[in-house]
């Protein structure tokens, strides 16, 4: 319901209707008034061509004094269609004559209907104006009644007559009162004002629905078919088109909203064009980003195995003199024979001894290659304090040398973690080297292992007794390619 009151249509329909109402109330009403006032004139005429003849038809009897012969006419005249009465009053106001039998010989009031035009002022007035000799009273039974008075002047013949009633100085001997009733006039009027509250109503609703449908047809219809497109675009429905039905303002507007949809269709598959464009732009320098990635953490763990290579070198080469030094004993007991069971269970000592160093120097090789290993990234369960026993077997000589001492923490109950074993062994030797080299004059390094239950994550937790790190590094230390080191130890990425 709102939406059809809040309607163009609805609105430009009620417009027109309410004009058109507007002019026909307007025409009625005026019609109605002009027809009334053209109806008062014929009335007023009428009373004035019945007066006159009245007057000229008792001229003569008055003359000759024939009261009963006036009453007559004046009687007869007085009962035709419309006239409601009739009467004759002298300049006392005596009624003298009228069709009222009842009234003939009472007097009239000087502030009457009849009366008031002459007499308002002292002295009588002998001449009216035309309107002044007309007026328009309500009777006793609720009609409407048109009144004319004519003065009856003595004219010479009058004054000169047998009868001698009237000397030659009266100028007016009184006063004839016609009044015809407005009743027919008043339902004719009514009637016109029914016929034409009928004809004003038929006219609205004809006009109405004329209107609606015209409106309908050539407003709400375009502006709900550019709506439903306009929704369409909205939606992303780029191939809607309207149909141009029409060469006025609408008309024009479809077409236009037409090629806006064309120019917004173009204007998307260019767009579409230069994002699969960009797309395989952007898939091409990310392979090569991914390739320059890999390549600079392949340096960086380059530089730390070239940080690790003196002290791993130096580790090594400890065992593999126990191997050499071993070795040459077994030589000599060989020689000297192994018949004593006591020469032949301190030669199996000697090889467990060998076998034991080989296999530290193999832990150490296989470790270093582990993190020297190119490889892609590989998430699996792992055991996260073996992760934490490589990379401490790999810095251990490092910090012997130094004299770092080692607390560690490992928690005995650590279940597998989900990560990439060689990526979280990069990260944290990273972070153990950066520990011992901020600790040269020695120290304690602690490290620990913890599990969050709540979060379900794995914990290393390192700490050192160095320096520590400056406030204005902080906020950097996980950026990659940010590094605090001389030229050639380093590239930034170890933590990153």
């Amino acid at each position: 319901m709102r939406k059809f009151t809040h309607s163009l249509a609805t609105k430009l329909t009620a417009c027109v209707v309410g004009s058109m109402a507007i002019l026909l109330a307007c025409y009625g009403y005026w019609s109605i008034r002009l027809w009334r006032q053209s109806q008062h004139e014929i009335l007023l005429q009428t009373a004035d061509r019945i007066s006159d003849t009245i007057r000229r038809s008792i001229r003569y009897s008055m003359l000759r004094n024939q009261r009963e012969e006036v009453f007559h006419i004046i009687n007869t005249i007085g009962h035709e269609s419309g006239i409601s009465r009739i009467r004759i009053f002298n300049k006392e106001g005596k009624i003298t004559f009228s069709t009222d039998a009842q009234e003939v010989g009472h007097f009239v009031d000087k502030n009457a209907e009849a009366c008031y035009a002459c007499h308002a002022q002292a002295q009588p007035l002998r001449r009216l104006a035309r309107p002044d000799t007309m007026r328009i009273y309500t009777a006793r039974d609720g009609t409407r009644v048109l009144g004319l008075i004519r003065p009856i002047e003595n004219e010479p013949d009058c004054s000169n007559a047998a009868c001698h009633a009237h000397t030659g100085g009266n100028q007016v001997l009184g006063v004839l009162d016609t009044n015809l009733s407005l009743a027919a006039v008043d339902q004719a009027v009514a009637a016109s004002q029914r016929r034409m509250a009928l004809f004003t109503v038929g006219s609205i609703l004809i006009v109405s629905l004329v209107s609606a449908g015209l409106i309908w047809i050539t407003v709400h219809k375009p502006v709900h078919k550019l709506t439903e497109g306009t929704r369409h675009v909205a939606q992303g429905d780029l191939d809607y088109s309207l149909e141009v039905t029409s060469q006025d303002e609408l008309g024009s507007l479809a077409a236009s909203f037409n090629g806006m949809t064309e120019q917004l269709r173009i204007a998307q598959e260019e767009n579409r064009q230069w994002t699969r464009t960009l797309e395989a732009r952007v898939r091409e320098k990310t392979i090569e980003l991914e390739r320059a990635y890999r390549r600079l953490v392949q340096s960086e763990k380059m530089a730390s195995l070239g940080k690790l290579s003196a002290v791993v070198a130096h580790e090594i080469n400890n065992p593999l003199a126990g191997i050499l030094t071993y070795s040459k004993l077994l030589t000599r007991m060989t020689g000297n024979g192994l018949a004593d069971g006591t020469r032949l269970e301190e030669a199996r000592k000697y090889l467990q001894i060998i076998e034991g160093e080989s296999r530290r120097c193999g832990t150490i090789v296989k470790n270093l290659l582990t993190f020297a290993r190119q490889a892609p990234l590989n998430p699996q369960h792992n055991d996260l304090n073996a992760v934490v026993e490589r990379c401490l077997l790999l810095v251990g000589h490092q910090m012997d040398l130094q004299s770092i001492d080692l607390d560690k923490d490992l928690a005995p109950a650590l279940p597998p973690i989900y990560c990439d074993a060689g990526q979280v062994q990069q990260a944290l030797l990273a972070l153990l080297m950066n520990a011992v080299e901020a600790m040269p004059h020695g120290g304690r390094l602690s490290v620990r292992t913890r599990f969050d239950a709540e979060r379900r994550l794995g914990r290393i937790e390192v700490r050192d007794e160095g320096p520590g790190i400056p406030e204005d590094v902080l906020p950097r230390i996980f950026e990659p390619f940010f590094t605090t080191k001389e030229e050639g130890k380093g590239v930034g990425l170890g933590l990153a």
